[in-house]
């Protein structure tokens, strides 16, 4: 069994995961090694302690997830968290009652923790600002995904021991992807290049990450890459333009085994999911357990949020 690593001196000063600009150099690199600790006891299928003993974990999901909000259950459940998992579709949001109210409604129920997802840029600061809960970000809008991006950082690591000096590539709707956003932070940070892969008009706009270099072909964009990071194309964000976005980018821009080899030999693909097979990525790559790393990050989903929920609600006591 592994040695549970020791937390940094004066660790997790910030209340709130809401950006991954909440978490020091050092609060990063407990997280990572205590999922690593985490992940060991679900790879053995041993019980982890129960250090969320009698706290109580809301998820509260304005949209719609499926890796993320499970994760999250899973993560609070084996750690011992009375977690509850709020049905916002059959919610009083649907009879007119604000974000904010119905957080506040759940808040009030005892909450130490509140699992946030929404559209809404901003939501997450407000919530912050009147609740007496610490919030984590469980997605926001085309900004914010912290805890994606710590389990990203995670899988690698897994992979390559360190993302120091590695050239990631992310490829696809960088534009509406907080996905790429909190990732393309988070691995330059670790010491990663980053790279955005994809056509002009999913790229973000000009004033912005004006220091991570961007290319319009895979050619360029994989060359000498140790990581091709697929992502979703997010029809929902793009109004009647989407049919126009994916014309021909999976002739183009599309992840395959053949797209692969201008990465460096031995490169490895990712993809956060959900997939659009066929669109983005061709299914067969996406599970080629030789070069996938797919479905290594759905697991460190839960081992990763195991450690976020620790960290910040223990302080590594």
């Amino acid at each position: 069994m592994s040695i549970r690593p020791t937390a940094p001196e004066d660790s997790f000063a910030a209340r709130r995961l809401i950006s991954i600009d909440d978490l020091s150099d050092a609060d990063i690199t407990y997280v990572l090694d205590l999922a690593d600790h985490y992940a060991g006891f679900l790879r053995r299928s041993q019980p982890a302690p129960q250090r969320l003993a009698g706290v109580t974990q809301i998820n509260l999901f304005f949209e719609d997830s499926t890796r993320t909000n499970l994760s999250f259950d899973l993560a609070g459940k084996k750690l011992g968290a009375d977690v509850i998992n709020v049905p916002v579709a059959a919610s009083s949001v649907h009879k007119g009652e604000s974000l904010v109210d119905t957080a506040q409604t759940m808040a009030a129920m005892g909450a130490r923790v509140m699992i946030v997802r929404a559209k809404e840029e901003s939501l997450h600061y407000t919530l912050d600002d009147v609740l007496p809960c610490m919030i984590v970000n469980g997605g926001a809008g085309t900004r914010e995904h912290p805890t994606q991006a710590l389990l990203d950082a995670a899988t690698i690591r897994s992979e390559f021991e360190t993302l120091e000096g590695l050239v990631v590539a992310i490829c696809g709707d960088v534009k509406h992807s907080r996905v790429a956003a909190s990732d393309a932070r988070l691995f330059q940070r670790l010491g990663a290049e980053v790279r955005f892969v994809g056509p002009a008009h999913l790229m973000p706009q000009d004033d912005q990450f004006t220091d991570i270099a961007r290319a319009d072909n895979l050619k360029d964009g994989l060359g000498g890459a140790d990581i091709a990071m697929g992502l979703r194309m997010q029809f929902e964000r793009m109004g009647d333009d989407g049919a126009e976005a994916a014309r021909g980018y999976y002739q183009e821009f599309g992840l395959t085994h053949e797209t692969i080899k201008l990465a460096k030999p031995g490169a490895r693909v990712m993809h956060p999911g959900p997939m659009n097979r066929g669109v983005e990525i061709d299914g067969a790559l996406a599970d080629d357990r030789e070069l996938s790393l797919v479905l290594r990050q759905v697991f460190y989903g839960v081992p990763t949020r195991m450690a976020c929920l620790d960290a910040l609600l223990t302080r590594g006591e």
